[in-house]
C-alpha cells in the first residue's frame, strides 16, 4: 500500500472526503461512481465499484443489455448454447 501524505478528518455524519487529486487521477465522477468498501484486518479499503459479468464476474470486456452486465466469453457461450437449442 502506497502512502499519499493526505488526511482527512471524518465529519459528525462519518463522512471523509476524497481529494480532487485522487478523484481526477482515478477518473472518479462526483454524483455518478459508486464505491466497494472492503475490510482487512485493521485496514478499510475503498475501491471504484465496477460492475462485472453477471455469470463469472469479470470486468473487462464488458457490455450492459438490459440492466444486466455481460463479459465477451460468457456472450460466446450464451450465443452458443442458444444455437445449440434452435
Amino acid at each position: 500500500m502506497k502512502a499519499t501524505g493526505i488526511v482527512r478528518q471524518v465529519d459528525k455524519m462519518g463522512r471523509v472526503v476524497i481529494p480532487m487529486e485522487l478523484r481526477k487521477k482515478f477518473d472518479i465522477i462526483d454524483d455518478q461512481d459508486s464505491f466497494e468498501i472492503f475490510v482487512e484486518d485493521d485496514k478499510i479499503i475503498l475501491k471504484k465499484y465496477q460492475p462485472g459479468c453477471l455469470f463469472c464476474g469479470e470486468t473487462e470486456n464488458t457490455v450492459t443489455m438490459k440492466g444486466h452486465v455481460v463479459c465477451k466469453e460468457c456472450s460466446k457461450k450464451l450465443s452458443e448454447l442458444a444455437r445449440d437449442d434452435f
